[in-house]
Formats: C-alpha cells, structure tokens, sequence
C-alpha cells in the first residue's frame, strides 16, 4: 500500500494514508509553527500505541479492567551519536491487576509489530522519478 506525503508549506508535512492525513510540523525553535507533532515524535508515539493495543486487547479478552492503565515510553539518548540507545516501556497496570498475568502483559507488548520491525529493520530504497514517470523506473544516484 503507498503512502503519500505531501508539502502543504513552511515546515510542515503530511502523510496520506489509508484515507487519513498525518499532520506534522517542526517546532517554533527549528522554524516550523509548532502546530503539530514532529515526524520523530510520531514515530516514538508508533511505538508507545502499538504496544498498547496489545496490551489492551490482553486485558479485555480477559475482562480485566483497564481504568487507570497506561503506558510511559523514556528515552535515552547516546551523547556521542545523538541517536536514542535506550527505550524503557513502563506498563502502568490498574488496581487489582491480576500476578498472575504481570509477565503475560509485558509479553503482549512485546507483541508490537512496530518494535519488531526496529529489531529487524526492512531494507530502504529511496529513488528518484520524474512526474509522471512510472514507479518501476529506478534512477540511482551514485
């Protein structure tokens, strides 16, 4: 399925996808409005709602009440790359959790298919086409 991202001015761009419109945009500090989230920011939340709808589907199969249950994502940076080197998930779980699902919740997380694409990432192609040009034409640019 394509995506679409489009530039719909200053420092802002969009996602089409599956008939909705991602909107993002740069803080006022790196030029952008501030008028929605950053393209990195999405992509930690990915993260944070991908594991969540497993674990809330965990605890409604199992008729467990979510009230009070939330997920925190905390990041570390590595000082030399910049890059994030740590994401630590805290399942906040809610009164009256059963003990015997606290490791069968944390594995449902694990479950998320945006974490398991960080661990084996898929291969990037990036290319560029003329408009109008067909998909299939690949212009390398070595």
């Amino acid at each position: 399925m394509e995506m679409e991202i489009t530039f719909p001015g200053g420092k802002k761009v969009d996602a089409l996808y599956k008939g909705f419109t991602i909107k993002t945009d740069q803080s006022r500090e790196a030029g952008g409005e501030n008028s929605a989230p950053a393209p990195f920011d999405l992509f930690l939340a990915s993260i944070g709602t991908c594991a969540g709808i497993y674990v809330l589907g965990f605890c409604q199969k199992r008729n467990i009440s979510t009230d009070g249950l939330k997920i925190s994502l905390n990041t570390n940076r590595d000082e030399g790359t910049h890059m994030i080197d740590k994401i630590k998930m805290n399942i906040h779980l809610p009164a009256g959790f059963p003990e015997k699902y606290r490791e069968a919740v944390i594995l449902s997380a694990e479950l998320c298919s945006v974490k398991r694409h960080m661990e084996n990432p898929p291969i990037f192609e990036t290319k560029t086409l003329d408009t109008g040009e067909e998909e299939n034409v690949y212009k390398a640019t070595e």
